[in-house]
């Protein structure tokens, strides 16, 4: 299955996003607060959203393109491919765990262990959708409503028990703490609904077609479908309620960055298919943050202490672009020379792939024994 490089670049822009909201965060002065929220206000839909949003995309097309080698390979089964998405999803919640252990650590506040930072919602997230894979678009998009429905009344309800240690402050601990980070039921439906547009890609651009009818499915499905879709959830984020929808983990909130998630993945994809044909060079850059995601997320928290609070409004623009230019130079250094092997999120995948083969083989070589036993009796 080829692969799309407007994948690539959507994740590397999330991620470039989410690193500019932390630096801003962290460096900005406390009189320039005003920057740091216009800031958030502007890139958040590009943030911990859409990288949530994209992943449920890449993991939709990996999971149907292993499914197709099960029909194809007589050494390739659905018990490989389940252990191997099953283990990716459990190593990333060891490593959100840890990530988050080292956070509470810093702060000297335990409660920390348990935060839904992006990592930890990514490894919940992929547990919870497995079973989901297997149904329909249509059934997937009614449990992301209902679940976005679910969250705001869980919200309302549980958020006056913050802090509290009876049975609905320690619901409101396990589902939203910290309620200013990403919690699971508000930004798992952005992953859940990238799975449906994941399927539809899939369908339309890597089925056995010739090109020309590729790209007449392709402008029905996307260019029609979705990007009507993505600008009609723009449009009613924008008015339902206004204007809430500039406030972070709002229903409103929800839709709009949902609709700006759709669109701007659909404009890249329109882009790679029918205008640009060698997109290599323009997307290199981008590509380093895509491929080393999870680990410049990790490693960029090295970042907090350098200029902690001590830039202002202008400034600090020079010194973010000179930490985005150093970052990229260093991941590509890293990848002529290295490679996947500095890459937490490729490592995983390995990983995960060698010790499903080896579960397999246990599997196939207990089962054998089972039977020699049962034909011995």
């Amino acid at each position: 299955m080829k692969r799309l490089k407007s994948i690539d670049i959507f994740r590397g822009l999330c991620m470039a996003w989410m690193i500019l909201t932390h630096l801003i965060e962290w460096w900005l002065r406390s009189e320039y607060s005003w920057l740091n929220s216009l800031t958030k206000m502007i890139l958040d839909p590009i943030g911990v959203s859409g990288f949530l949003f994209v992943s449920g995309i890449s993991i939709t097309l990996s999971f149907r393109n292993r499914t197709i080698k099960v029909n194809q390979f007589g050494d390739y089964n659905p018990r490989i491919v389940r252990n191997s998405y099953l283990l990716r999803a459990f190593f990333i919640f060891v490593i959100a765990i840890i990530y988050n252990i080292s956070i509470s650590l810093s702060l000297n506040n335990l409660t920390w262990i348990w935060t839904w930072f992006v990592l930890l919602t990514t490894a919940v997230s992929l547990f919870i959708t497995w079973p989901l894979l297997k149904t329909s678009r249509i059934f997937r998009v009614v449990i992301g409503l209902f679940v976005l429905i679910l969250n705001q009344i869980l919200v309302s309800v549980l958020l006056q028990y913050e802090g509290e240690t009876n049975i609905y402050g320690l619901i409101f601990y396990f589902l939203y703490h910290n309620i200013h980070q990403d919690p699971i039921l508000t930004f798992f439906p952005f992953f859940l609904f990238g799975t449906v547009v994941g399927d539809t890609l899939f369908n339309a651009l890597f089925s056995d077609q010739n090109e020309k009818t590729m790209k007449r499915s392709f402008r029905y499905s996307f260019l029609f479908s979705f990007m009507a879709i993505g600008i009609f959830l723009i449009i009613l984020g924008i008015f339902f309620i206004f204007p809430q929808f500039l406030e972070r983990r709002t229903f409103s909130w929800i839709l709009y960055s949902l609709g700006i998630d759709l669109v701007l993945f659909t404009l890249l994809l329109i882009f790679e298919i029918f205008l640009i044909t060698k997109v290599e060079k323009s997307y290199r850059f981008l590509f380093y943050y895509s491929y080393y995601s999870f680990t410049i997320y990790i490693t960029h928290n090295l970042l907090y202490f350098l200029f902690l609070n001590r830039l202002n409004a202008v400034n600090i623009w020079f010194f973010i672009l000179a930490a985005f230019i150093i970052i990229g130079l260093l991941f590509r250094a890293i990848y002529k020379k290295w490679g996947g092997i500095a890459s937490i999120k490729v490592q995983i995948s390995k990983l995960s792939r060698k010790l499903s083969l080896k579960i397999e083989k246990k599997y196939i070589i207990t089962l054998a024994n089972k039977k020699i036993d049962e034909r011995t009796d």
